[in-house]
Formats: structure tokens, C-alpha cells, sequence
């Protein structure tokens, strides 16, 4: 492991000529107010903000995207806060894009927010900045495909149809089971005003996890929504919670209440299952032999049979926490066995369901929850299917690289390795953290990688999701995770993005 003065001087070699070479020094991001850790009249169509944060909205939506990072370096400089332009983002993303035909494409400047905040969170105070603008640029981004679809704006609630806080909870559940839209939107804008954000969570998990439409966006948006809503305040929570709710009723064809369709059977079946379980059947004992026994499950057997061992195994006296290392290793296997779009989605699904588990504080939901992971890792293996060949892979047989290389020096090689010949990539990173290096290393490397040459909502959706989990896997397995993460991080060969080049000169024009 590296003490805190060789981290520095390591990060400052990565930067100056290692694994980071090219990509210039990131000193100007001093010219913004360090982010610790710890006006114009509106449309009566759009839906209004708390007046504190719309003129900052305003200027997100109305700004040319050729000039919006100078436009909001100005604002930070003039004393607009971290949080401040965290909130606008997410609220100007929420009024403008509209989560249809999915919760996804165009709709991916909302929902990457919370995994540009969470590398913001995880990286030094003086790179903090670098995922926000990235963010502010994709939103401009998909503004605009917004517009080219129709111009779709977030209205004002219907006042008249909105219930009283005594009804509120329960015309929410009724539309929501109903697949009612109009209703939906005035329950929930009842449940803002008047109720509490831990029950309102609750019932927008069961709700996110209920159907496997759009690959595991529902589940990602109510996750990453309800993060970010946890830094910028609750105070901003109604337009939030509309759009959740408008994406979470996304169907196609006629309403799901009154059909059996297959995106919906597994969790109506899970609601029974999740009753067999026993009553101190989330209280069990670690296992690694149960986390093989569901591995082994998840590569070949149906969404039924992975959701009656979770049921068995956990009646028997297993640790949720096996099976989520079972989960989260199983969503990087599929990596290894075909890199893409939907192994890629795998894993981010698993990733918000991970944390709506932990979340939840009703016990039927997070059974429910763990149940409805058991499920969709195979609907992701056959969806992969319908992409090409999936290979057959053990993540449990990947054996680290015999190399001399150690530390630093191994880290810059596997970066080297990563988008050119990932296999020799996973088996050397796999050879670091096995022998005693330190993650933590590898990790802030693999994040400024992403800030410089990450190009995609996807690059900061999953590697959020992947170096944040990475702590989440028990230590038998972590390792194995994070090396078959290698196969969708960025490496030192890809294409630098502009990013920094605009960022800086934003801050110094």
C-alpha cells in the first residue's frame, strides 16, 4: 500500500508522465471555489422551481451549448455553490427531457447526474468540478434531441386533481398499479408536499424494481434520483418525483395492469415468493459456498430457478450480503463474457438495486428487491444473446498475470492494456490487488481517465457503479469484480475528450 504523501507524489507521476501522460495538468480547476466533501418571468405551461434555483435553471436551458460552461464558471465565481449547480442540472434535466420512448437515450443527461456527482465525491477537492461540466455539456446535448423529438416540457400539476395528504399514499399506489399517468402525477405531487422522504423512497423502489423494461433504467433512475436529491435537499423533491413517476409507467402497447406480459410476470411472482421467505431470513450468516452455488446459477438457469435458490438459500441461513457478492460478480462476469451495452446495464441495474436494498427500510421491499436482481441478471444473459455470442466464462477460474510489475508500475500497464487487450488488462490488475496493492490507487487513476477521456453518459454511469461497488463485495470477491470492471473503463490508449481543454478555458477566459 502507498502512504498518503507517495499517493500524492504517485497521482502527480500519473499526471506528468505514467499511466496519464497527455493529458496536461488539471492545476487551473484551482480558478473555481473548491468542493469539499463533506429572473425571468416563466412560461405559465412549465412547471415552476423554488425560486432560489430558477434563474440558475433558467440560464442551463437558455444558454447556447458553445457558451454554457463559461456562462456557469462565471456564476461559480460569483459565488454560485457546488450544490447550487447540481441542483439546477438535475432540475433543468427533469423539465426539459422526457423519459419516453425509454428511460434512456436522451434521457441519459438526467440520470447520469448522480454518477457525475458520485465521481466528484470520490475524487480529489481540485478535480471535483471536471464531472459536473462534463455533465452540463451532455445536457445541452440532450436538450437538443429533446427538441428534435417534439420540445417536450414538464407542466404545471393539475391542482384540482391533487388529493389530500390523508389520500395521498394510497391514490399513489392505485395509479401506479393502475398504469394511470394523469393520476399519478397529482398523487405524487401530494406525497412531496406532505409526506416523509424515507416513505416516499420506499414505495418508488418497489415501484422501480416491478418490470424489466428499459434495461434497468427505472431502478437506475429511482436510485440515482434519490442520491441526488440527498445532496441538493428535499425542498427540490416534487418536479423530481413527477418525472420518476411519468418514467416508471414507460410501457409499450396496452396497459400492462390488464395483460400478463413477460417484463412484468417475474415480479408479480416475486411478491409471493419474497412471502416464503422466513422472518429472520435477512439475518443470516456469511457463506461463500452460497455465493458460488448462485453464481453458478445465474449462468445458465432460468429467472425462476435463480429466484427459487435465493428463497432456498436464504431460508437455509444465508447472508444477503453472499448473495449480493454473488450478484455483483455475476454482473461482472457477464463483462468478460460479451462487453457491450446490455452487460454493461447489468451491472449499473445491479448496482442501483444494490443500494435500494440498502435503502429501503420496509422488509417485504428489500426481499422484493433482492428477489428482482435474482431475476434479471438471466433476462440480462438472454438479452446479450440477441446481441451476438455470450461466451462462456468462470469468473472464479481468472487468474491473475505472472509479472514482475508491482505498484505503480503495474497500474500504468494494465491502464495501458484496458480498450486494447482487456483480458491481459483484467488478469493484471487482478495480479495488483492481489498481491497486496492498493485499490484505492487503481481507482482514482481509472476516474481521471474517465474525466479526460470519457465521452458517454456510459462511462460515467458505469464506472461509478463499478469503483463504488468494489467496496460494497465482500473481500473474497471484490477483486475478481473490479478486474472484469476493466472491461468498460477507459484506458490511456482511447481518444482525449475536450473536456478539459474547455473546462480550462472557460475558467481562464
Amino acid at each position: 500500500m502507498f502512504s498518503g504523501d507517495t499517493r500524492r507524489g504517485f497521482m502527480r507521476s500519473m499526471l506528468a508522465g505514467g499511466a496519464l501522460a497527455g493529458l496536461g495538468e488539471l492545476g487551473f480547476l484551482a480558478r473555481l471555489p473548491r468542493v469539499s466533501a463533506d429572473e425571468a418571468k416563466l412560461d405559465p405551461k412549465v412547471v415552476g422551481l423554488r425560486p432560489e434555483i430558477e434563474p440558475l435553471v433558467r440560464l442551463l436551458e437558455e444558454t447556447p451549448r458553445g457558451k454554457l460552461l463559461e456562462e456557469v464558471a462565471q456564476r461559480v465565481k460569483q459565488g454560485a455553490s457546488y450544490q447550487d449547480v447540481l441542483a439546477a442540472l438535475l432540475l433543468a434535466g427533469v423539465r426539459n427531457i422526457q423519459p419516453r420512448p425509454s428511460v434512456g437515450f436522451k434521457f441519459h443527461a438526467v440520470l447520469v447526474v448522480n454518477s457525475a456527482h458520485i465521481a466528484s465525491m470520490a475524487s480529489p477537492d481540485e478535480q471535483r468540478w471536471l464531472p459536473i461540466f462534463w455533465a452540463l455539456d451532455h445536457f445541452k446535448s440532450s436538450q437538443a434531441r429533446d427538441v428534435q423529438e417534439g420540445d417536450w416540457t414538464m407542466g404545471p400539476v393539475d391542482e384540482s386533481a391533487v388529493p389530500s395528504a390523508d389520500k395521498a399514499r394510497q391514490a399513489f399506489t392505485t395509479a401506479m398499479d393502475d398504469w394511470d399517468e394523469s393520476a399519478a402525477d397529482a398523487a405524487v405531487a401530494a406525497l412531496a408536499r406532505t409526506h416523509g422522504a424515507t416513505e416516499i423512497v420506499d414505495l418508488f423502489i418497489r415501484y422501480g424494481c416491478r418490470d424489466f423494461r428499459s434495461i434497468g433504467h427505472k431502478a437506475i433512475y429511482v436510485a440515482n434520483s434519490w442520491r441526488t436529491l440527498q445532496c441538493i435537499g428535499w425542498r427540490h423533491s416534487e418536479p423530481v418525483l413527477r418525472s420518476l413517476a411519468y418514467a416508471l409507467l414507460m410501457h409499450e402497447g396496452s396497459n400492462p395492469a390488464k395483460r400478463d406480459d413477460d417484463a412484468d410476470r417475474h415480479g408479480r411472482e416475486n411478491v409471493s415468493r419474497a412471502k416464503k421467505i422466513r422472518g429472520d431470513g435477512l439475518a443470516g450468516k456469511l457463506d461463500d459456498g452460497a455465493t458460488g452455488e448462485l453464481l453458478t446459477a445465474l449462468r445458465s438457469d432460468s429467472p425462476e430457478q435463480c429466484c427459487d435458490l435465493v428463497v432456498e438459500l436464504l431460508n437455509r441461513g444465508t447472508s444477503p450480503q453472499s448473495l449480493w457478492d454473488a450478484l455483483l460478480t455475476g454482473s461482472g462476469e457477464l463483462l468478460i463474457r460479451q462487453s457491450g451495452i446490455v452487460s454493461l446495464h447489468a451491472v449499473t441495474t445491479t448496482n442501483a438495486l444494490r443500494f435500494a436494498f440498502q435503502t429501503a427500510a420496509d422488509d417485504e421491499t428489500r426481499r422484493l428487491v433482492l428477489l428482482q436482481n435474482a431475476a434479471f441478471l438471466p433476462l440480462f444473459r438472454e438479452a446479450m444473446r440477441g446481441r451476438g455470442r455470450v461466451g462462456e466464462f468462470d469468473i472464479t477460474e481468472l487468474a491473475p498475470e505472472e509479472t514482475k510489475q508491482q505498484g505503480e508500475e503495474l497500474i500504468t500497464a494494465t491502464l495501458n492494456d484496458v480498450g486494447r487487450n482487456n483480458g491481459e488488462a483484467s488478469r493484471k490488475l487482478l495480479a495488483y490487488l492481489q498481491n497486496g496493492g492498493d485499490a484505492r490507487e487503481f481507482i482514482q487513476a481509472a476516474r481521471v481517465l474517465v474525466f479526460t477521456k470519457g465521452n458517454d453518459a456510459h462511462d460515467y454511469k458505469f464506472s461509478s457503479a463499478v469503483l463504488e461497488d468494489y467496496y460494497h463485495v465482500s473481500p473474497a470477491w471484490r477483486n475478481r469484480y473490479l478486474a472484469a470492471g476493466v472491461y468498460n473503463l477507459q484506458g490511456t490508449t482511447a481518444r482525449d475528450n475536450d473536456l478539459v481543454q474547455r473546462t480550462r478555458a472557460a475558467l481562464t477566459g
